[in-house]
């Protein structure tokens, strides 16, 4: 059984259904244990061979409804999300630095149903010199070097100290000529531009403007021709991260699975209008 389905049944039984119905709220729990896991994947740091580091600290960013609705529930549905993301890590063989823990934060420029998970590398030991974590679940033996900092979060290891000087360093030798060349500032920052499309029955439509609307109307940008799509059915918005809405559509739509009114997309979600089963894709370069 996956880590994911595991997830859904422990929660189902928590509190005699009540987060049955707190969870009304377009945030669904699945969808911040899918995105914990994307975050284990994406910021994964191999150590060595056999070790595999990933961030044991992480910081789930909910627009204000949504945080007000489940903050009641902020600790319980932390420890389940925690022990997710150690389910996760076993079956992916990854590893912590500290236990793991799991926060929810408000974030006003989030609208409803919209979330940004942030997450950093905390080791156990706060000293300048970090020391090995004693292992066992949700910690792992803390290789020598930097502890490696997250999304908008500073290491939390000092820089390793700088190599001996090789052999004959201290003789005496030419005095060195000065430079007086200035020095060469910051070249350009690369910009890493990110391609979106949709796939549509083997057909792709590139998605070159903030908005894409998809209907079967002929005022549509991308017409679908299917009698259970309404004439605006929904449109995908760009962004970071992109998302798709609902347009007050006959028989609404149903991404990953989910029947919603708004949902965030992610590279490879399916989402079901009519009958028509719709593949967003996303790539950088």
């Amino acid at each position: 059984m996956g880590v994911l389905k595991k997830f859904e049944q422990r929660l189902e039984g928590l509190v005699n259904g009540t987060f049955a119905k707190v969870f009304k709220s377009e945030v669904q729990p699945v969808e911040i244990a899918g995105a914990l896991q994307r975050e284990c994947d994406n910021n994964a740091t191999i150590w060595n061979r056999e070790r595999t580091v990933v961030p044991n600290d992480f910081i789930v960013e909910l627009s204000a409804p949504d945080f007000e609705r489940l903050s009641p529930y902020s600790g319980q549905l932390g420890d389940e999300l925690s022990g997710l993301v150690r389910d996760y890590a076993k079956q992916q063989r990854y590893t912590f630095m500290g236990p793991i823990k799991v926060h929810l934060e408000k974030a006003d420029d989030l609208d409803t149903g919209l979330y940004r998970v942030r997450s950093r590398t905390l080791a156990s030991s706060t000293s300048q010199s970090p020391e090995r974590a004693p292992a066992g679940p949700g910690h792992a033996a803390a290789p020598q070097g930097g502890v490696r900092g997250g999304y908008g979060y500073p290491p939390t290891a000092a820089p390793p100290m700088p190599a001996a000087p090789p052999p004959g360093a201290g003789r005496p030798g030419p005095a060195p000529v000065a430079d007086r060349r200035p020095a060469p500032g910051p070249g350009p920052m690369p910009s890493t531009q990110v391609r979106r499309w949709i796939e549509i029955n083997g057909t792709r439509h590139q998605i070159s403007r903030p908005t894409l609307v998809l209907g079967r109307s002929t005022d549509a940008d991308v017409r679908i021709d299917d009698p259970g799509v309404s004439r605006r059915h929904c449109e995908i918005r760009t962004g970071t991260p992109s998302t798709i809405q609902d347009l007050g559509s006959t028989n609404g739509i149903v991404v990953d699975g989910q029947h919603t009114t708004r949902a965030t997309l992610r590279d490879g979600s399916r989402i079901v209008v009519g009958s028509t089963t719709i593949v967003y894709r996303q790539a950088e370069g």
